[in-house]
């Protein structure tokens, strides 16, 4: 009989890992979920600022998987693993398992601060996008029926916390609206002296990119207009008020959190097997280490394992999308009777878009760096094939062709649930 694989999670990795097991005759894979549907992260960010419409970046798993004998999905939040009875509790049901993968990703970091978790706004899942969205056009649209200035700047005012890619893409997405659409669509706004903040802990943006790459996008930002702040850390936010550890604070209604992410904890999963942040501890096989037959993928894990990434890889899609599809070859191997092959990441390298035409690329071997029209070019390539279906790649190059050449999208939607009836 086939034996049971259970995947917790369908974003990069667990989906490349059941797209490739969907194949395999030895295993009947079951893909758990709590939404119905896959989504691309790196393009959030584009769905926030109305830039891309959701079904743009999203796709349905049963019509993914639709016609593999192999496969099923359950919608359900994974809650609780009872390793010693291969079974996993959900919030609707329970599931067997002989192999369990984890391919969890990701959650916001606010870092106990809880005023921040309160009132700012993320930016780490689709609801978190529209959420956004909605409340940006409000704000532009109350901000047009108040006469006095002064008192505008705090729905104008955007304070993006964290100098990573998210933070510097959207920052640089806020300065294109401020100095285009805004001024032709919200007429009543022209010379309200609205401004952009980029806050960052560290003393660079993009920490992780080569030093040519931060010179760039800070060069790129500031002659955009976004103010950006380095060595300088978010502590509060009263929705009012974002105050700084120095002392200093912006008044601004708008604070999007960039700035950090963390694992989760699973209950029947022991502490020993976490590390740092959350991240399950794997071996070169992505094992998580003091349990049995439970695997984890993506961000949710870290190993030491890999000579070139002595203290783990880095948290990125490329990680998880060629972890998920190593795990699928070497489960197929031990179907077979043969032993599994270690994980080895393969850099492809690291790109960040600051706006139309203008980012950054650094490529690892050979060590090249690119930026402007080209890396915006690449920057593009990459992203539009790396969604999930073919017409999400047409809906998107539609989106983006029609922004390019006219620097108008109609995507600037304020929908909001009815929440009455469930």
């Amino acid at each position: 009989m086939s034996k049971h694989i259970v995947i917790i999670g369908g974003g990069f990795a667990g989906i490349n890992l059941a797209k490739k097991l969907s194949k395999v005759s030895y295993y009947q894979v079951t893909l758990v979920d709590k939404n119905n549907y896959n989504f691309f992260p790196p393009l959030l960010y584009q769905v926030s600022t109305g830039y891309l419409d959701p079904s743009s970046i999203t796709f349905p798993f049963r019509n993914l998987f639709r016609g593999q004998a192999n496969f099923r999905f359950r919608m359900g939040e994974f809650l609780e693993v009872q390793p010693e009875n291969h079974q996993i509790i959900l919030n609707n049901g329970t599931l067997h398992y002989d192999y369990l993968v984890l391919a969890t990703g990701t959650q916001t970091n606010y870092f106990g601060l809880d005023q921040i978790e309160k009132h700012a706004i993320p930016m780490k899942t689709l609801e978190d996008a529209l959420e956004m969205r909605n409340l940006l056009l409000q704000r532009l649209e109350e901000a047009t029926r108040i006469d006095d200035k002064s008192q505008r700047l705090p729905y104008l005012n955007m304070v993006v916390a964290g100098g990573g890619p998210t933070g510097v893409e959207i920052s640089g997405v806020f300065a294109e609206l401020r100095n285009h659409t805004i001024r032709k669509e919200f007429p009543e706004l022209i010379g309200s002296g609205s401004r952009i903040y980029l806050i960052n802990g560290g003393g660079e943006l993009l920490s992780p990119m080569s030093e040519k790459s931060q010179q760039y996008t800070l060069k790129k930002l500031q002659k955009a207009g976004v103010e950006v702040l380095l060595n300088t850390r978010v502590v509060d936010f009263d929705g009012e008020k974002v105050m700084m550890k120095d002392g200093s604070h912006i008044y601004s209604k708008n604070l999007i959190w960039a700035t950090g992410v963390t694992g989760f904890r699973f209950k029947g999963i022991p502490d020993i097997a976490y590390e740092r942040g959350n991240r399950l501890k794997v071996d070169a096989y992505n094992k998580v280490e003091n349990v049995q037959d439970i695997y984890a993928i993506g961000d949710a894990s870290i190993s030491t394992a890999d000579s070139d990434f002595p203290t783990g890889h880095p948290q990125l899609a490329q990680v998880a999308m060629q972890q998920g599809r190593v795990l699928a070859k070497n489960l197929d191997r031990m179907a077979k009777g043969k032993p599994p092959k270690p994980f080895n990441y393969l850099d492809k390298g690291s790109m960040a878009i600051i706006g139309s035409s203008k980012a950054v690329a650094d490529m690892p071997k050979p060590k090249l760096h690119f930026n402007g029209f080209v890396a915006w070019f690449v920057w593009l390539f990459v992203h539009l094939f790396a969604l999930i279906d073919y017409r999400n790649r047409v809906r998107t190059f539609y989106n983006w062709s029609t922004e390019y050449l006219t620097q108008n999208q109609d995507l600037r939607l304020i929908i909001r649930p009815n929440t009455k009836r469930k």
